[in-house]
């Protein structure tokens, strides 16, 4: 089986494997890898292990060698001048008059190839644009357009929640829709299911499972179930259900003609008919249109 080294590059919280080769590795140093990209540096993260050929994404990548004076040195130039870079870069854009919102400015380390990322609500012709670059950084330029979601990773931000954005703290795109939002009965309110990028919040995957299920063995809002209490036995109409506390709100009517309300736990409930709550997690056309720009 490969041994792989887990490496971690500034701006992405993402660990990716590399073939360890035969470098003695501590965790924190930083080495010198080959990418897609180009020659990158990072840091290690993992210690070399072995994995099953089936757990690789080919083709893997190889680490060069561990990064000397020389390869530090010229990370700290680079970081140094990105500040200058992104200025002269702002300005080429805005001479050409060019809808994008510029993020960040990258060299590979052996400086062959800056990289630029930026967003724009429409694909953006910069073919000129980067005669314009190269013409100004004398090196082979890239520039690659980012959605909303990989540009709050880059930048990094707080969510509503008060921690910092899933994105950016280390887990992966989580594939999120307006159905998980329904499903755990959530306002599909744009301010409420939508993170800092815009977008359907990757949060609401995390719980969507559990949902799911017990959505299933609840009674579907407005169905009539029967109520099996310690002291009496009836029939009512669910009014609500508490996934959370496993609990169904029933409205019955009472001996002098009312009608109360009460919260009843699920084992006290029983189903007349193979509904479930389940079946109200349809997402209409409105909601979608009024939702469709905030999903995936």
């Amino acid at each position: 089986m490969p041994i792989v080294v887990g490496v971690k590059f500034d701006n992405t919280p993402k660990v990716y494997w590399f073939s360890a080769g035969n470098f003695k590795y501590a965790l924190g140093d930083r080495v010198i890898v080959e990418t897609a990209r180009g020659v990158e540096i990072g840091t290690v993260k993992m210690l070399p292990k072995e994995v099953s050929e089936s757990s690789i994404v080919s083709p893997l990548k190889n680490v060069l060698r561990i990064a000397d004076e020389n390869d530090k040195a010229r990370e700290k130039e680079f970081a140094e001048k990105r500040s200058e870079t992104m200025r002269i870069a702002k300005e080429k854009i805005s001479a050409r008059n060019l809808k994008m919102n510029l993020i960040d400015a990258q060299y590979t380390i052996d400086g062959a190839k800056l990289v630029f990322y930026f967003s724009a609500d429409t694909r953006v012709d910069f073919r000129d644009l980067v005669k314009d670059l190269a013409s100004a950084f004398h090196t082979r330029i890239e520039l690659r357009q980012i959605g909303s979601r990989d540009e709050c990773r880059m930048v990094g931000a707080l969510a509503p929640c008060g921690r910092v954005c899933c994105c950016s703290s280390g887990c992966d795109f989580a594939k999120v829709n307006i159905k998980m939002a329904k499903n755990q009965n959530l306002s599909l309110n744009p301010g409420k299911i939508s993170g800092m990028c815009g977008r359907l919040m990757c949060c609401l995957s995390y719980e969507n499972a559990y949902y799911t299920e017990t959505n299933k063995l609840m009674p579907k809002i407005g169905s009539t179930v029967k109520v099996t209490a310690e002291d009496e036995t009836f029939t009512g109409t669910v009014t609500g259900i508490n996934q959370i506390k496993l609990t169904v709100n029933v409205k019955r009517e009472i001996k002098d003609g009312s009608f109360e309300i009460k919260e009843h736990p699920l084992a006290e409930i029983t189903k007349l008919d193979a509904s479930s709550a389940a079946d109200d997690l349809v997402v209409s056309k409105a909601e979608e249109a009024e939702l469709g720009g905030i999903q995936d």
